[in-house]
């Protein structure tokens, strides 16, 4: 019976960690997205003032060109600074990294040498990347996407229903039962 807990408790972490693989891949990708954007703009501020300033002839008529561009260039720098886009680019590839690296180190466990001391370790450990992750900065259609591909798997608390996420309920019949007592 204890054996059975184990396994039981071992197939839903991992079934857990590979949900949280691909809602944090998405998390990457959705910011790695919005850094591309913010940093096109700056490639292309950097190119006219290079051409802009090309054309000078000392005479001062390219001063406020330069005072424009100069402004948007700091303009998109702040909002990108604010936002922490690369952080968060960053935090998403280094936590999908880690709970890809986790399902993988528990489908690695010698079934002989699991005790209970060594899952709630584990446990321990998927919860300290739980907690490190930013669910508020991941878009809710890819919460709900991932929700959708993984019907039949256990769910991080943050997207089991409890976090008011649900997904499109058009799809599924409800049957609603009444008693009068």
């Amino acid at each position: 019976m204890e054996t059975i807990k184990i396994d039981t408790r071992l197939v839903e972490l991992i079934q857990r960690c590979e949900i949280m693989v691909q809602l944090t891949t998405r998390g990457a990708g959705y910011w790695n997205i919005i850094k591309m954007i913010f940093q096109m703009p700056l490639i292309l501020t950097s190119s006219v003032m290079c051409i802009l300033n090309s054309f000078d002839e000392g005479n001062g008529k390219m001063k406020i060109p330069n005072v424009i561009v100069n402004g948007v260039s700091v303009l998109l720098i702040s909002y990108q600074s604010n936002l922490k886009v690369a952080e968060k680019v960053e935090l998403y590839k280094n936590l999908s990294n880690e709970f890809l690296q986790l399902a993988h180190q528990i489908e690695g466990l010698d079934h002989e040498t699991i005790d209970r001391n060594m899952i709630n370790n584990l446990i321990e450990k998927y919860d300290r990347l739980i907690v490190s992750c930013n669910f508020e900065d991941i878009p809710k259609k890819y919460k709900l996407e991932v929700i959708k591909n993984n019907p039949n798997k256990k769910m991080p608390l943050q997207l089991n229903g409890c976090s008011g996420l649900r997904p499109n309920s058009s799809n599924m019949n409800f049957d609603i039962v009444s008693e009068i007592v």
